[in-house]
């Protein structure tokens, strides 16, 4: 089964990506933030994390870094609509396995998913 979690902190941006994730054959976990998807964490089931960057709380990098270092394998793809070259390296350092800018079309987003899980 192909699960997707989807961290994001804005409720349109989240359904949309929900929405596309659905049309495309994946199940979709949603979370509003970093630290809502850590405390659910264990009952998590994805293996690739769409994270924004720009989050309340805990950023999508520092999310990433976590999820580098702990037991389980995911595929991290970070999202954001500010387009800081900074971030972008901050981001690849992180670990993440594709970086999209908003608005990202639908195709970019299954294709950042398809390539690392054909690995």
């Amino acid at each position: 089964m192909k699960i997707v979690a989807v961290i994001e902190d804005d409720p349109s941006m989240r359904t949309s990506v929900a929405r596309v994730l659905h049309a495309s054959g994946y199940t979709c976990e949603t979370y509003e933030s970093a630290e809502d998807y850590l405390d659910r964490l264990a009952a998590s089931k994805a293996n690739s994390v769409l994270i924004d960057i720009h989050l309340g709380g805990l950023s999508g990098i520092e999310l990433c870094k976590r999820l580098k270092v702990s037991s389980r394998a995911f595929n991290v793809i970070l999202m954001t609509g500010i387009d800081i070259e900074a971030n972008e390296e901050k981001a690849i350092k992180a670990g993440c396995s594709a970086y999209l800018h908003k608005p990202f079309s639908a195709h970019s987003l299954i294709d950042a998913i398809e390539k690392q899980e054909s690995r």
